[in-house]
């Protein structure tokens, strides 16, 4: 199965080592938010989003990504980082994807470092996130995808 994950990885890069670590187990390919921009990803069978979090959703370029040029009828996962996890940051880019007729495989998120915004003056929150196990626990989802 043909599969790339774009991702968004900016502040503490936490989204990025989530799709290291599965590009470097499963050696699929990944590409930047900007590099994705340009490509024709309809080769792809599964198509991976990742992001950070910001506002309550991914971030902006990736929203218009997914809303705008995700290819149609793909299937499709989401992986995302953020300050504090309530599940739900992935329902914008999923209605998104559904949107363009893509199937959502699956969710994963989890903590990563967050010092965004008012989270600086406090030296930030979730401390040493995401974890080796969190990161693995990345790995291991997308393992049961394939």
């Amino acid at each position: 199965m043909k599969t790339i994950i774009i991702y968004e990885s900016t502040h503490h890069e936490n989204t990025k080592k989530l799709v290291d670590a599965i590009v470097k187990k499963y050696g699929i390919k990944a590409a930047d938010i900007d590099e994705a921009e340009k490509m024709d990803l309809s080769s792809y069978d599964l198509i991976g989003i990742a992001s950070g979090v910001a506002f309550g959703k991914f971030y902006q370029k990736t929203e218009g990504f997914v809303a705008k040029k995700l290819p149609k009828g793909k299937r499709v996962f989401f992986l995302y980082t953020c300050g504090r996890d309530n599940g739900k940051y992935a329902a914008s880019v999923s209605a998104s994807a559904k949107a363009r007729n893509c199937t959502v495989a699956g969710v994963y998120g989890c903590q990563g470092f967050d010092t965004f915004g008012p989270f600086k003056f406090i030296g930030g929150v979730a401390k040493g996130h995401p974890t080796q196990d969190e990161i693995n626990a990345a790995v291991n989802f997308f393992a049961n995808l394939c």
